[in-house]
This record gives C-alpha cells, sequence and structure tokens, in this order.
C-alpha cells in the first residue's frame, strides 16, 4: 500500500512540474494574480475605512465643538489649539498603524497585505512580484481607496474631509523630500520583514503598523503622511485635487527607489555575515543558505509521521490537489 502511495506521489509531482512548465510566461500565473488582486483590492478598502474614517471622526469631533461653541475661551488659546493638533496628529498616526496591522494579518498570507502602489513597485522592482501582478495590484489599491472614500461619505455626518495637505509653512520641495524619506522607510520595513525571509517574517504585520505608525506621527504635521499615492488619490478624487498633488505622487516613488536600492545594497554586501545566526535558528553556509540543526531523532520521529499520513490518504484527495 504504501509502494503504491509513494508512486502515486511521483507522478502527482511529475504533473504539478509539467504544468508548471506549460504555465510559464507573463501570464502563466494569471489566477493567482487574480486573486491576489481580489485581496488587495478588498484589503484596501478595510484599511482606508478603518483609517480614513477614524480622521473624518477627529474632523467631525472638531466642527461639532466648534458650532456648539463649547470651551470657546480654551479653545481660543494657541497653547490649546497646538495640544489640540497634537492629540489630533497622535490619534490620526495610531489610526494608521493599528489599521494596516488589523488588516494586514488578515490579507498577509494571500496578497502580502501591501496597499501600497509604491510598495507595490518596490516588490516589482526587486522581482518579488511579476508585471502582471505589479499592473493589477496598483490598480486595485487605487479602486480600493476611491471605494471606501464613497463608503465614508455616505456613512458620515459632514462633508469628507480626510485629504492631505502642506501645512506649517512646509514648501513644496520639502515636502516631495519629506514624503519621499518616510516612503523610503516604510518600504524598507517592508523588504526586510517580509520580502527577506526569517524568523520575525510571520510577525512581519506588527513591524509595518509600528513603522507606519512612527512615519505618520513625524510627517503628518508638514504633508499630512501620506507615504501612499492611494491614500491621496481616493480623497482627491471626492475632495478636489489641489495645485501640488503631484509631490504624492513623485516623493513616494523616489522613496520606493531609494528603498529599493538600499535594499539591493545590502544584498550585495551580504549584510546577513555581519552577524551570523542573528535571526535563525542554524549557521549560514558559504552558498548562502541556513542549515537549520535539529535533533536525527526528531527528523525519523516526523518522517514516520508523514509516511503514516500518506498511507492513510484517500486518493481522490490527492487529486483535489492537483
Amino acid at each position: 500500500m504504501f509502494r503504491k502511495t509513494r508512486s502515486y506521489f511521483k507522478t502527482i509531482e511529475l504533473t504539478y512540474m509539467e504544468k508548471t512548465k506549460e504555465q510559464k510566461g507573463l501570464f502563466g500565473d494569471i489566477n493567482k494574480d487574480l486573486i491576489a488582486t481580489a485581496g488587495e483590492f478588498i484589503g484596501t478598502i478595510m484599511f482606508f475605512i478603518f483609517s480614513l474614517g477614524s480622521i473624518q471622526t477627529v474632523k467631525a469631533f472638531q466642527k461639532m465643538a466648534s458650532n456648539n461653541g463649547e470651551d470657546t475661551q480654551t479653545t481660543s488659546s494657541p497653547s490649546a489649539d497646538a495640544a489640540l493638533a497634537l492629540v489630533s496628529y497622535f490619534y490620526s498616526a495610531a489610526a494608521f498603524g493599528v489599521s494596516l496591522f488589523a488588516t494586514s494579518t488578515i490579507f498577509y498570507r494571500f496578497t502580502g497585505s501591501i496597499f501600497n502602489p509604491s510598495v507595490s513597485l518596490a516588490l516589482y522592482l526587486i522581482g518579488a512580484i511579476k508585471p502582471v501582478r505589479f499592473i493589477l495590484v496598483s490598480a486595485a489599491q487605487m479602486a480600493g481607496s476611491l471605494v471606501a472614500c464613497a463608503i465614508l461619505t455616505g456613512l458620515s455626518p459632514i462633508e469628507l474631509d480626510v485629504n492631505v495637505q502642506l501645512q506649517n509653512g512646509t514648501s513644496r520641495t520639502k515636502g516631495v523630500f519629506i514624503e519621499a524619506f518616510s516612503t523610503a522607510g516604510l518600504i524598507l520595513s517592508v523588504l526586510m520583514l517580509a520580502a527577506e525571509k526569517h524568523l520575525f517574517t510571520p510577525f512581519a504585520p506588527m513591524g509595518f503598523a509600528l513603522t507606519l505608525f512612527v512615519i505618520v506621527l513625524y510627517s503628518s504635521p508638514f504633508t499630512g503622511g501620506a507615504v501612499n499615492t492611494a491614500r491621496v488619490f481616493g480623497p482627491s478624487c471626492f475632495q478636489g485635487f489641489s495645485d501640488y498633488h503631484w509631490i504624492y505622487w513623485l516623493g513616494p516613488t523616489l522613496g520606493s527607489l531609494l528603498a529599493t536600492g538600499a535594499y539591493v545594497f545590502l544584498k550585495a554586501v551580504h549584510y546577513w555575515k555581519i552577524t551570523p545566526g542573528q535571526d535563525s535558528t542554524g549557521e549560514t553556509l558559504q552558498n548562502d543558505t541556513v542549515q537549520v540543526s535539529e535533533p536525527s531523532r526528531n527528523m525519523s520521529e516526523r518522517n514516520s509521521r508523514r509516511q503514516s499520513a500518506c498511507s492513510n490518504t484517500p486518493a481522490h484527495s490527492i487529486q483535489n490537489l492537483v
């Protein structure tokens, strides 16, 4: 029985290899690309509903307090206004960080939880995703931003007010570079935590969220903390495009190129050899692979369990996996 099952598995393996060879090409993984696109579309909607919805809540609260004339003596104080603005910045940064963590933990395993065209560009440049998936997921992210803003417009008691803008005397040149360096920091965290496989990779969404939190906390007082072209595109379609809208396309794009360059450099100098075994359970070999040391007894137990599972697997369930 075991010999028959093993031979059946060999046939399946050969069939799978033949199918893989036939599917090579630009549209070879179109089914997977479409599934990832659908996941990115839904995930982007959820991400922006939670994050932009939190900003809309802040704006609604401020407007209602202003209309009711509450605490006029307190709010007229410059120091009180500055404190309120600081709390609003912290609230917005926390909303984006927590929203990214919540949504990325759901979609991370089959889409990568990108939700950002600049991140998609970096993943394409390093070869993590193919051109077709890059185009499809980027379009899905833009469309997801539009749908999220449409939902918030219908649910909010006030007009949509979640767009970003230059403020506190920030020039357009400074705005471009703030967006570029902020986006580079976010993308580099994605590349080092998700594209690079190590022990912390399963917890990468936590790293994304904390990185986005601190980046938005820094950049919000100057550029609004976009670091995402889709985050600006959706609200602008409902609130109007400013004459400096282009900086939220150029800045994140430059940031994507900067992060990709830093990542390629780190790979070129073999950064993992600087502190060998820092994030692995084994040692790095000469061919840049990690050898995980495991007792032979555990390996034999695992093989016996695997052989037992193979011998008890029905033929029809095996066919469903092909």
